[in-house]
């Protein structure tokens, strides 16, 4: 049982490791060069579900986690 929950830990990590990739980077320097600075904006299509699946991936590593220790 603990080798299938390794073998499920390590896939999440590596698609969350993806995920948080995926993300568009914040502003950061970038406004000093030129960049867009301080303008809002909302998370939208493909932005938004890698958003939303980025979380479930750490709530399931998290689940996953926790489920190692206790078995």
């Amino acid at each position: 049982m603990k080798a299938i929950i390794s073998i499920f830990q390590i896939i999440v990590s590596v698609l969350l490791a993806a995920s948080i990739l995926l993300q568009q980077r914040g502003t950061g320097l970038s406004a000093t060069f030129g960049g867009e600075g301080n303008v809002y904006r909302t998370k939208r299509g493909v932005e938004k579900v890698i958003f939303y699946v980025t979380i479930v991936l750490i709530v399931l590593l998290l689940a996953s986690a926790v489920a190692s220790i206790i078995l």
